[in-house]
């Protein structure tokens, strides 16, 4: 496998990932009360929408084409999400759970790619940036969820 399509593999596999939290995102705004998560959930689904167009432009800079669409991990994420809110009793801290729960997987996955040697220094910086944010948005949605 070439060097490009090698780099780009990797970030459409992050880029599937944001595709997913996006959507986990938007359900998340839907099923929780609470008019402050619900803000907090669309601008996260919002800034996740923003990554993915730069994770698309990336893949494209590596002249490969981006996927599309969720994984199936994603797709089985979210019917949890839904299953679990349905089921508990305080809604908005079910979904909470699972955002923590996301955001930490997430964090790894892009840490992960960041500690190949192979990826070059925009592209480390792109996801060095979106695996700050993400981190951030981590350590607020704990903080929400303490004070649910």
């Amino acid at each position: 496998m070439s060097y490009s399509k090698e780099i780009s593999k990797k970030l459409n596999e992050l880029l599937e990932k944001n595709y997913d939290a996006e959507k986990g995102y938007k359900l998340a705004a839907e099923k929780v009360n609470n008019q402050r998560l619900k803000g907090f959930f669309s601008q996260r689904a919002q800034e996740r929408y923003d990554f993915g167009h730069e994770l698309k432009t990336e893949i494209r800079n590596f002249g490969e084409n981006p996927d599309k669409g969720t994984s199936l991990a994603g797709d089985a994420h979210r019917s949890w999400m839904n299953l679990k809110a349905s089921l508990s009793n305080d809604k908005d801290e079910a979904v909470l759970e699972e955002a923590i729960r996301g955001e930490k997987a997430a964090v790894e996955e892009y840490e992960n790619i960041l500690k190949e040697s192979e990826i070059p220094a925009s592209t480390g910086n792109i996801l060095l940036k979106q695996k700050n944010a993400i981190v951030a948005s981590l350590n607020e949605v704990k903080s929400l969820e303490e004070q649910a």
